[in-house]
């Protein structure tokens, strides 16, 4: 292999090559603008424009692109030819600084949840210079937002970076009270690890359900699944080992930080693991290395399958969102300091998170909320849909001896006083870890384990930046009103405590009777599926706190919503009308061509000899027919109920008649599809099986 440090970035129009490229001047003048948010003056952006696209050009770029990532949960881009014709008859390559900062896509084309009407086509696109442009193929590819003619954001990023700046905002006020007036920039941080499957292509193309929703409707258990946990962490097969050696280099070469990758828990599952950084930056490398793993995939001869549950019966695929928060200085506001204010600084943005979640547990969950993904939570290989907050013992026991005033007894008797005191030194690894909790303390970080492997990571962090925005607001309220500091401080922090334990769960949260505790005792919410949770977007306290915060306005909270539920909407029905016409033109043919045979075999024992037994003949006859029957009864139920969604008033009374009709009826059409599949013989079966799928990767 190369050597990494050689081509790692060589993709990318980052920082060592704006230094080359561009004079001082101009250099200094556009690290402001990515710094401090200056400005950016014409003549500056002209003159990057040119550096950009005269680097480009030497890389082998044609053209250039506005990429953007508008609300269908993917990317999208518009391709423009750095050619102008010259009076000569033949062309030059130009590109201006006007082309750079803003585009124009065609907005009516993306959604918009009611924001623009359909004839409504103006767009814009405008450059975020915080993230490095990179070349993809033969197109230089320019970052941005996108936002409609009348201003609305359209796309995730925007309400994305609106949220850093809150968190930003806030931040600042309260390490200003804490003497720290040398920051001047407070920055969240996020590593996903992203789960995913590799499937060989052959079988995938065989597949509608796979072709069509992404995910396996139908298929028996097979006769070994990821019982034996012999595939976590297991020896990589060649081809996959193949797959993720030129996915790494693939990866490196646009500055994108792949770090870990292993065998996960289910057979064909594995993960990449990147170093996190800047969480816009972050947002922009997961949706990039989402689009690199599939294409990598299929210049393998393989699938990569991003769905949360591609498969029944084994463990699904998420995303876990490594979530931090730094300073400018460097240093990690979740990580305890040397000194008193330093430890109390610490429990302050602790208890401003913890109370983040707790207030804004509705917001998380809906955050990650998506038909897939309602299928993997809850399960034994993702967290329960209801929001918790795992500390470990230690940090705990010293939250509860601030709560209630007693000594803690922990490395040494420490009274808590806060701004006077040491906190007591804690390692990052006194507890285990609990990969059962929603969103878990590790250390110097949180780790939020509910988001979907095909999510984009942008809502998630929107949510739990603003949140924790408005109680560091609220903090901060108070303190520059205070007449005594430290008293006030140490009060707060103690309320926090009281006010909010109840979200703080150490436990299992795979145990039934934590549920039950989470909702009788605790007053948790358990917003179960997507329809349940993403109407309370609009409940007045997040409308609130959303739009004063600047995040979103009003009506680009509505059109989220809207969006959401139309995703989910249209989703399941997808998934649904692929289920009626694999068991109408695929599953019930291939039974009833060996029923058929199992007829004529029966028919031919009988005339050699009336005396033949054909019990197993007869038996299995029996049992197919009656099988052949509920699938064709079942197919016609769920195409009537998929019918009667046209009554719908609108797409909330649509996302409930899904939830409660249409995904029971897919349910019990595949358990009869299903268990055909465990009787008909596999020549006659019209697609791979799932023994086929998970392991047909050598």
């Amino acid at each position: 292999m190369k050597n990494i440090s050689e081509f790692f970035g060589c993709m990318v129009f980052d920082d060592r090559v704006m230094k080359a490229n561009l004079s001082a001047e101009v250099y200094n003048s556009l690290r402001k603008t990515i710094d401090k948010g200056a400005k950016l003056d014409i003549s500056v952006a002209n003159a990057v424009a040119a550096a950009m696209k005269d680097w480009a050009v030497a890389k082998g770029a044609t053209h250039y692109t506005h990429w953007f990532q508008p609300l269908t949960g993917v990317t999208a881009e518009k391709h423009d030819s750095f050619i102008s014709p010259s009076p000569d008859g033949g062309v030059i390559m130009e590109f201006s600084g006007k082309e750079l900062i803003k585009g124009e896509p065609d907005a009516s084309s993306f959604p918009s949840g009611g924001l623009r009407a359909t004839f409504e086509a103006r767009g814009y696109t405008a450059w975020d210079p915080t993230s490095y442009a990179f070349i993809k193929g033969k197109t230089l590819c320019i970052p941005t937002a996108f936002c409609s003619y009348g201003g609305e954001a359209l796309d995730k990023k925007t309400p994305l970076l609106r949220s850093m700046e809150a968190l930003n905002r806030q931040a600042l006020r309260i390490l200003h009270l804490f003497g720290n007036d040398t920051v001047k920039c407070v920055r969240t941080s996020v590593g996903p690890e992203q789960e995913y499957f590799l499937i060989t292509k052959e079988m995938y193309e065989q597949r509608k359900d796979l072709r069509f929703t992404g995910r396996t409707l139908f298929g028996a258990k097979p006769p070994k699944g990821q019982e034996m946990d012999d595939h976590y962490f297991g020896v990589i097969k060649p081809r996959v080992a193949a797959y993720m050696e030129e996915l790494n280099e693939e990866l490196w070469k646009l500055g994108i930080l792949a770090k870990t990758e292993h065998n996960e828990v289910a057979p064909a599952q594995h993960e990449l693991a990147p170093i996190y950084t800047t969480t816009n930056i972050a947002t922009d490398h997961n949706q990039l290395t989402m689009e690199v793993m599939q294409k990598v995939a299929e210049k393998n001869g393989l699938v990569c399958l991003l769905h949360e549950k591609p498969f029944a019966g084994v463990n699904g695929s998420g995303k876990h969102n490594n979530w931090s928060i730094a300073t400018d200085k460097g240093v990690n506001l979740l990580s305890p300091g040397e000194t008193p204010y330093e430890n109390a600084q610490f429990l302050l943005f602790l208890c401003a998170v913890i109370k983040a979640v707790d207030d804004y547990q509705d917001l998380l969950r809906l955050s990650v909320a998506t038909a897939g993904n309602d299928h993997r939570l809850g399960a034994n290989e993702a967290p329960p849909a209801v929001v918790s907050v795992f500390l470990g013992d230690e940090l705990n026991a010293v939250l509860e001896a601030i709560e209630t005033g007693v000594t803690y007894e922990g490395t040494k008797k420490t009274q808590m006083k806060l701004g006077v005191d040491v906190l007591p030194k804690f390692n990052r690894d006194t507890t285990d870890r609990n990969r059962t909790s929603p969103f878990a303390f590790t250390g110097n970080k949180f780790e939020f384990r509910m988001l979907g492997s095909s999510n984009s990571i942008a809502c998630a962090n929107i949510m739990l930046n603003s949140a924790v925005a408005e109680s560091l607001k609220i903090y901060a309220d108070r303190l520059e009103k205070a007449e005594d500091f430290e008293d006030t401080l140490h009060e707060m922090i103690r309320k926090t405590i009281k006010d909010h334990k109840h979200i703080i769960f150490n436990g299992n949260g795979y145990d039934d009777t934590w549920i039950k505790e989470a909702t009788e005792k605790r007053g948790l919410l358990n917003y179960r599926t997507t329809p349940d949770c993403m109407p309370h977007l609009l409940d007045e306290k997040n409308v609130r706190m959303l739009t004063s915060h600047k995040i979103f306005s009003e009506a680009e909270l509505k059109s989220r919503c809207e969006i959401m539920l139309d995703n989910y909407c249209k989703t399941v029905l997808i998934e649904a009308n692929t289920m009626i016409d694999m068991a109408k033109t695929e599953i019930a043919p291939a039974v009833s061509s060996y029923v058929l045979e199992l007829a004529n075999t029966a028919v031919a024992k009988q005339t050699v000899d009336a005396l033949i037994s054909c019990r197993y003949e007869n038996d299995l006859l029996k049992k197919l027919s009656r099988l052949e029957e509920q699938i064709a009864v079942r197919a016609e139920e769920l195409e009537d109920a998929v019918l009667k969604l046209q009554s719908a008033g609108d797409i909330e009374e649509e996302a409930y008649m899904i939830r409660d009709i249409i995904l029971s009826k897919m349910c019990e059409l595949r358990v009869a599809c299903d268990e055909a599949e465990t009787m008909t013989a596999k020549k006659y079966w019209p697609f791979p099986t799932y023994s086929d799928l998970l392991f047909g990767v050598k």
